[in-house]
């Protein structure tokens, strides 16, 4: 079943799989304590600023399996295969947070 957008869903294909991801409430309160944001606000702020670490990528696309119900770790997410490497994890976490959020 492909991603739904309406619930904030994201497909990716990780490690050559098609996974679905969802950065559900109980995802983005992970993420707060992961990051150390202190709200809503600044986890939003902390990623337009554009000054991103390559754990902060791993932690949103590792948030958004687990808040589409995948039992995985951020150390699992850091070493999984993502078409374009580096700039596709981006992407990836960008979209992930575009669907959270809204445009």
């Amino acid at each position: 079943m492909p991603a739904n957008p309406h619930r904030g869903e994201v497909e990716a294909l990780l490690d050559g799989a098609p996974r679905r991801l969802r950065l559900t409430l109980g995802a983005l309160a992970e993420l707060e304590q992961t990051l150390g944001a202190e709200d809503l606000t600044a986890l939003a702020a902390r990623f337009e600023s554009g000054s991103l670490r390559a754990s902060d990528l791993a932690a949103v696309i590792g948030a958004g399996l687990r808040g589409a119900g995948a039992e995985t770790t951020d150390a699992e997410v850091s070493r999984m295969e993502i078409p374009g490497g580096a700039s596709g994890a981006a992407r990836l976490a960008a979209d992930l947070l575009k669907a959270a959020f809204g445009a």
